[in-house]
């Protein structure tokens, strides 16, 4: 039967829907919070969320409007990194739940001082293992 309906269709393919990421600016579909009375431009947001955004973010719109419906594509378009691109729509997301910006906004984690974690490497220092008296002076190879 569906063989049937498929030949006279012309193809299988009008019946079952297209299971594939499509490439649509979901920001446009999005609310825009509105401006408080200490921030009230795009480079007033980026200077409070810290990061340097604001010079990282040279191409941002002028206007409220525009820059809370910027996408991610668009941002990378501009030749911005990953991790500044997911930091920035993070903070725009949260800012748009109405968190203050003091409660999320944070700089990036400094580097690790001591490669490696657990307990071989504890404070900067190898911890070996004991070797036991009676396989200290044999080899491997014997």
């Amino acid at each position: 039967m569906l063989s049937l309906a498929a030949k006279t269709s012309g193809s299988l393919r009008s019946f079952l829907p297209l299971w594939k990421r499509t490439m649509v600016n979901r920001a446009l579909n999005k609310s825009v919070p509105p401006p408080t009375e200490f921030i009230v431009s795009p480079t007033d947001f980026l200077k409070k969320i810290g990061r340097e955004m604001d010079s990282k973010m040279t191409f941002a719109p002028e206007t409220w409007d525009d820059f809370w419906r910027l996408s991610g594509l668009e941002m990378r378009k501009a030749g911005m990194t990953v991790k500044d691109r997911r930091y920035t729509l993070w903070c725009m997301s949260k800012y748009r739940q109405g968190v203050p910006i003091e409660e999320f906004a944070h700089e990036t984690k400094p580097k690790k001082t001591v490669r490696g974690w657990g307990p071989s490497v504890q404070n900067g220092k190898r911890i070996r293992s004991k070797i036991p008296k009676h396989l200290r002076g044999k080899s491997k190879t014997a």
